[in-house]
């Protein structure tokens, strides 16, 4: 069962708590490549069920990931990849500030 997700103030903290569970990594990994899917599609890969494909999905849209319309009796799901973007921007920025960081250690220490 997927666990609601924290409210964050941080940049991407919604982002990042969705992409802490691997079945909802699994889902994004799966939604990139395949375009768009139903949930019972999905669950079909899984062994969980139709129901908590949902949920994640539902987490997974709650955190701006994915987006849901109707396809006559169906809802499909497709993959927003902007969050992603912003996230690992957020990320390179920090990974740059760390390696500036780094930098001047090894020039301090003379290596």
């Amino acid at each position: 069962m997927a666990a609601p997700l924290p409210h964050s103030s941080e940049p991407g903290g919604e982002v990042f708590a969705a992409l802490a569970d691997p079945t909802r990594r699994h889902l994004v990994e799966t939604l990139a490549s395949r375009g768009d899917a139903s949930a019972t599609a999905l669950a079909a890969e899984l062994p969980i069920s139709r129901q908590a494909v949902a949920k994640h999905l539902a987490a997974l849209g709650s955190a701006g990931l994915v987006r849901s319309r109707r396809s006559g009796r169906e809802t499909l799901y497709e993959l927003q990849p902007a969050p992603l973007e912003e996230a690992a921007t957020w990320i390179a920025e920090v990974g740059a500030e760390w390696d500036d960081r780094l930098a001047r250690l090894r020039r301090l220490l003379g290596q």
